[in-house]
């Protein structure tokens, strides 16, 4: 079992930042990936960033691509996701979580990787403003 905690939302202007952070208590956090989701209000919820827990291969949504990182500690149990250059349309509510990544692929070639939480936090309002 996995609990997960975030905090560090919050209100900020357009172009400037923020940094998540992710506590999780429970042994096997770090047999999981972790990554971060967000729900824009009156839309689904949506995959944002991941990293592996073996070799920290990091994974990101095209639309933050360049924008956030997305880190981890295994010996703390944390993780955090820096988010700078804010932009409007990333108002939401942020989940962190632990699972399993997964990869679609186009024959031999992975074109994408996201995530499939079997773990959840209860979520951190960050609005960004014009």
């Amino acid at each position: 079992q996995v609990q997960l905690v975030e905090s560090g939302g919050g209100l900020v202007q357009a172009g400037g930042s923020l940094r998540l952070s992710c506590a999780a208590s429970g042994r096997t956090f770090r047999s999981y990936a972790m990554g971060w989701f967000r729900q824009p209000p009156g839309k689904e919820r949506e995959f944002v960033a991941a990293i592996s827990w073996s070799d920290g291969s990091t994974y990101y949504a095209d639309s933050v691509k360049g924008r956030f990182t997305i880190s981890r500690d295994n010996a703390k149990n944390t993780g955090d996701l820096q988010m700078n250059g804010l932009k409007p349309e990333d108002t939401a509510v942020y989940y962190c979580a632990a699972g399993a990544l997964s990869s679609d692929y186009v024959g031999s070639e992975r074109t994408s990787v996201t995530m499939l939480p079997d773990y959840w936090g209860q979520g951190t309002q960050v609005t960004v403003t014009s």
